[in-house]
């Protein structure tokens, strides 16, 4: 095997860390949350209090600091496990960023820390049931109005989306521009109009939370500039 040399002390002290983690938390229930369809919220308040999530988010917004190397350890470890049903790469690696990268200091100081801790669980509102991952040609659109924005629409196969208590959703907000005329807006799940279906019933990863159905028919205040 060639040896690897990524990885400095430090690392290998995380992977420990997460490798006892995934023994005592994660390898003993995880074909019960097989059958469940998602694992336990609690799970995610743990992982939070080890450090486990947001972890290349800045010290000043919660996460650990770390780099993309301690998130690779998390996704190596649980790979090597055959845990495939927390889904923290998502959370950390996917949301998250675009909170650090796009959001308002206002907005990074009140998610990211409460995403460091597992006490918000975040996801990703992009596929369609008429474009798929096609954000370009996405139809849920969010209109102006006022100091807010009035959303409707409908994503489909939404990992976390269950349990999620925010989704950094894709809308469009400039029909006429296309690619550009897309915006990234933050709903609360918890807003008035936002529904969800039913959980896929999936041929494998069995215990990850996807939503099959998610409609929105409500407003949010938490938007981006376009992206695109």
């Amino acid at each position: 095997m060639i040896p690897r040399k990524l990885f400095n002390s430090d690392h290998d002290l995380f992977r420990d860390t997460v490798r006892r983690f995934i023994e005592e938390h994660v390898t003993p229930f995880h074909a019960q949350w097989e059958k469940d369809g998602q694992v336990p919220k609690d799970l995610w308040i743990k992982a939070g209090q080890l450090g486990l999530l947001c972890c290349n988010v800045p010290e000043e917004f919660g996460g650990m600091g770390g780099d993309f190397l301690h998130s690779t350890i998390l996704i190596e470890e649980m790979a090597r496990a055959g845990t495939t049903g927390p889904t923290f790469y998502l959370h950390s690696d996917i949301v998250a960023p675009y909170l650090v990268d796009f959001g308002t200091k206002e907005q990074k100081q009140k998610w990211l820390p409460k995403m460091a801790t597992g006490e918000v669980i975040g996801a990703l509102g992009m596929s369609e049931p008429s474009g798929g991952s096609d954000v370009q040609n996405i139809r849920t659109q969010a209109i102006r109005d006022g100091d807010s924005y009035v959303i409707n629409g409908q994503k489909v196969f939404i990992t976390n989306g269950h349990t999620a208590d925010i989704l950094v959703l894709a809308c469009k907000t400039d029909p006429t521009a296309r690619g550009k005329g897309v915006s990234l807006i933050i709903v609360e799940t918890n807003t008035p109009g936002f529904t969800r279906g039913r959980k896929l019933e999936k041929m494998g990863c069995k215990a990850q939370d996807t939503s099959v159905d998610q409609r929105i028919c409500g407003g949010s205040k938490n938007v981006w500039p376009n992206f695109g």
